[in-house]
């Protein structure tokens, strides 16, 4: 950059001055190069009021233009001006034809944006502003076109030649080429746009839709992933099947396809009718993916495919709107995966997602509303907050509207914007104008950062037998908003009394949602004989912090008796995390820990518990993660919390170790695999069964883990008994088996993604020594995200004691990987810049490390404008 980045304002907003009537593009791919040819039937837009306005279209730096006629009349330099990514005709008239012919090289396109080769095959990423290295168009997501898209390229390198839309037709060219014609009669801004070609190979089924319209489902992969697609397909059906079901949506087009391409800054991208996928969000089979993987690709499938209403069909205005389409859907998915599988169950791995990382980034420098106000690079607003924080604001939404009427609002606005560009705002309005029901106050969680937070206090009068439930709202300051006004928070509650029954309250159901509207609220319940225990927040009603001083009692009397399947999972958390705090708080080197009995009692009824869903006791018992103790804290003590953590979870396998292994070998059947719920829970119990017994670091553990890995049938058993040897104190095991897994699997590259994170994870010491080493593998390549997040990122996420070493030496590592990636890829080099945002959470010594390296970076050079507003937020 030659010169400081300027923001982007949400309030300068203007609609366009044209619009695109037909864009008609023709590829000609080859090795070296790609020439694009287009042809743009534009009109002047009549809500336009600029009187003879500028045609303005965006074209990045590496796009050579070759030609550019207007009405037939080849342009020279005297009729355009070109200047940095804006290429400007002046008086253009009220309705033409624009040619162009543009010449660029996806094979040296290294950041992974517009048109680009993985592997041997042309793919693109276009979202958010990847179009703009393609040609010459206004790359912004309110200028809709109907698009025809030609492909050409060699018969023998590149035998599926796909883009968006349906095929109309195909033939052959000179010099062993053919070309593919392809129409999408749905208007679309240019980021949905998609091409691919490449030597691929298929499975094909069908689906019926409501109507009776028969859809050819195509999902493409090479030819040795084909046995890795079925899930994929069966998700997809799924998916179809339940949007249809759920909200009335029906597919469009006449196909469906999905591609699976290895480089990728992204998990998927929902462009109309040939969604790319990452690798890892659509392959899996039980001998190289986990259960997660297949929950991931079960997700994800579903998240591309809901986005076809929520983000094509009806997309957004300007990027400031993103949650409008990623929010919304990402609610979509999680209710569907909710059905899929066990609804309390994913919505604990939610809230676990949102309380560490979501509530880490609201409280960090780049912390933003889910409809920020500005902007300096749009890709580094690909961010939790408006995916997960944009999905729980949805959630909200039909908490209070309820089921039917948030059903309602949604065919609404389905409806009303069919076609159209739009705002959150046209979203609240839908829902507004269909319930009959006033969100103003609720619209401040669009426009309102940070994470609110709830001080509950309570009084029982016994006399009058009244119970009252005060509850005070606060929101932090962050950047750009030091006050906040009130929230409408939906406060979900109920009330156990001294049996643990459940007492109904006044709307007549056991669970009742307060509206918490103002900064100070007092909620009374009468006819009470004794004093209630609340239950307060069930289903995660709210994306608040919420504060209530239970007692250690109280909160192992919710674990045995609260109705609602999350907030008995966060009683167990609440006392872990109390136990665990006073522990931290207390800890210095030489003293000797003592743990509470109470959490091993809790934890030991949970065992013995009939019939409680297995998948639920393993969320229930697994212990707070570092992450998560971490975001607790005002000052991160690193040693404290591993050291804390360590010694707990190894007190609870020393009590509890005969009723763990009973629990394991109860577990370890020997049936063959599948990916559905009941099973996934009883290989997570067992599996949490045995990674308590692997922290007692004795010969039996250690041969149970060693047998486990042997004999499993499945990726998930075999990884977690890899990942537990391997960081044990047991190093010449962890080494063999290692090298077997390699030896097994060097073939699959998502699994060898697997062995390169556990290296990395692994907490032993000389751990940034052995990511440098795996760096010089011929596994590890540079060039490719998901390699550089396996390594990089899991070592500074997941390995917190040798990232956060007193040296120094784990934030030099990653700032060098930063300064390295800013030219290469800019989107992950921001997104790899996290772990040194924060650094005003730990010690004045580990402060002045890491702002120092956030420093360097800044003064590297020439930053990409990704990594330059990262940085220069987090200097602030």
């Amino acid at each position: 950059m030659s010169q400081e980045p300027k923001a982007i304002y949400l309030k300068d907003y203007k609609v366009p001055a044209y619009l695109f009537e037909s864009t008609d593009l023709r590829f000609e791919l080859f090795e070296d190069e790609a020439l694009v040819h287009a042809e743009l039937v534009i009109t002047r837009n009549p809500a336009c009021t600029a009187s003879a306005p500028a045609l303005e279209l965006h074209g990045h730096e590496s796009v050579e233009l070759v030609s550019l006629s207007l009405d037939g009349r080849a342009l020279t330099d005297n009729d355009y001006v070109r200047e940095g990514e804006m290429l400007t005709i002046a008086t253009p008239p009220e309705r033409f034809c624009l040619t162009s012919t543009t010449r660029i090289h996806p094979e040296s396109n290294t950041a992974l944006e517009g048109l680009y080769k993985s592997g041997g095959m042309f793919c693109t990423q276009c979202e958010a502003e990847g179009f703009r290295r393609i040609t010459f168009f206004p790359d912004r997501p309110d200028v809709m076109s109907v698009f025809r898209t030609t492909v050409e390229a060699d018969k023998t390198r590149y035998p599926e030649l796909l883009s968006n839309g349906n095929p109309v037709a195909r033939g052959l060219a000179d010099n062993n080429r053919h070309w593919v014609t392809w129409e999408d009669p749905f208007p679309k801004p240019a980021y949905l746009f998609a091409l691919v070609a490449g030597d691929l190979q298929h499975i094909e089924d069908r689906f019926v839709t409501m109507s009776g319209r028969n859809v050819t489902l195509k999902i493409f992969a090479e030819e040795k992933d084909l046995d890795k697609l079925d899930y994929a397909m069966t998700s997809l059906k799924n998916a179809m099947k339940w949007d249809e079901e759920t909200y009335g949506r029906e597919y469009d087009l006449d196909i469906y396809m999905i591609v699976a391409v290895d480089f990728f800054n992204m998990g998927a991208m929902e462009n109309k009718g040939l969604n790319i996928f990452n690798t890892s969000c659509v392959l899996a089979n039980a001998a190289t993916t986990t259960d997660s993987g297949f929950q991931r690709v079960e997700a994800v499938v579903a998240h591309e495919y809901f986005h076809n209403w929520s983000g094509n069909r009806v997309t957004c205005r300007d990027w400031f709107q993103l949650s409008l389409k990623e929010g919304f859907t990402v609610f979509r998915d999680a209710e569907f995966s909710a059905d899929m599988n066990s609804r309390t169950v994913k919505r604990v791995e939610d809230v676990s997602l949102l309380r560490t990382a979501q509530f880490a980034e609201d409280a960090g420098p780049m912390a933003h509303p889910i409809r920020p106000e500005s902007f300096i690079e749009i890709s580094n607003f690909y961010t939790l907050t408006i995916y997960e924080k944009g999905a729980e604001v949805v959630r909200m939404v039909r908490t209070l509207l309820g089921e039917a009427l948030f059903r309602k609002g949604s065919d609404l606005y389905f409806e009303r914007h069919d076609g159209q560009a739009v705002t959150t705002e046209d979203f609240i309005l839908a829902m507004e104008d269909a319930s009959g029901q006033d969100l103003s106050q609720f619209r401040a969680w669009y426009h309102q950062a940070g994470t609110p937070e709830l001080h509950v206090s309570d009084q029982f009068d016994a006399a009058a037998g009244e119970y009252k439930l005060t509850v005070k709202q606060s929101c932090p300051p962050s950047p750009g908003q030091e006050k906040k006004s009130a929230f409408h928070i939906p406060l979900a509650m109920g009330l156990l009394n001294e049996k643990g029954e459940e007492v109904e309250l006044p709307n007549g159901e056991t669970t009742q949602i307060l509206n918490v509207t103002e900064f100070e609220q007092t909620f009374i319940f009468s006819g009470l004989s004794t004093k209630p225990v609340p239950s307060l927040l069930r289903g995660f009603s709210a994306p608040v912090k919420l504060f209530y001083p239970y007692q250690r009692d109280e909160l192992m009397f919710l674990m045995a008796h609260d109705s609602d399947g999350f907030c008995r999972w966060d009683a167990a958390q609440k006392l872990a995390v109390d136990i665990m705090q006073a522990l931290i708080a207390d800890y210095h080197p030489d003293k000797a820990m003592v743990l509470d009995g109470r959490l091993v009692s809790a934890f030991r009824s949970v065992l013995d518990a009939e019939g409680l869903d297995k998948a639920m006791v393993s969320k229930v018992l697994t212990l707070p993660s570092e992450a998560y103790l971490s975001e607790l804290s005002d000052c991160v003590d690193v040693d404290a919390i591993d050291a804390v953590r360590k010694f707990v979870r190894h007190s609870i396998a020393v009590q509890l170790e005969d009723r763990l292994r009973a629990v394991y070998q109860e577990n370890d059947l020997d049936i063959a695999y599948s990916p559905d719920a009941d099973s996934v829970a009883r290989r997570s119990l067992k599996n949490l069964c045995l990674s308590y017994l692997m922290s007692l670091e004795t010969e039996a553990s250690l041969q149970l883990a060693k047998a486990q890995y042997e004999k499993a049938d499945n990726m998930t058993d075999m990884q977690v008994a890899l990942v537990l040897v391997a960081h044990s104190s047991f190093r010449s095991d962890a080494k063999a088996l290692l090298a077997d897994f390699y030896q097994r699997w060097s073939g699959e590259s998502l699994v060898v993604n697997l062995w390169l994170s556990i290296q990395a994870s692994d907490p032993n010491e000389g751990a940034l020594s052995r990511v440098l080493e795996l760096m010089q593998h011929p596994a590890f390549d540079g060039k490719n995200p998901n390699k550089l997040r396996s390594v990089i990122s899991v070592f500074c996420a997941q390995n917190s004691t040798h990232f956060h070493a007193l040296d120094g030496s784990g934030y030099r590592f990653l700032a060098d990987r930063i300064i390295e990636l800013n030219s290469q890829n800019p989107q992950i080099a921001a997104r790899m810049l996290t772990p040194l945002t924060r650094w005003k959470k730990f010690s004045a010594a580990r402060q002045a490390l890491m702002k120092a390296e956030l420093e360097r970076i800044r003064e590297s050079g020439d930053l990409s404008k990704d990594v330059f507003e990262v940085v220069s937020k987090s200097l602030v």
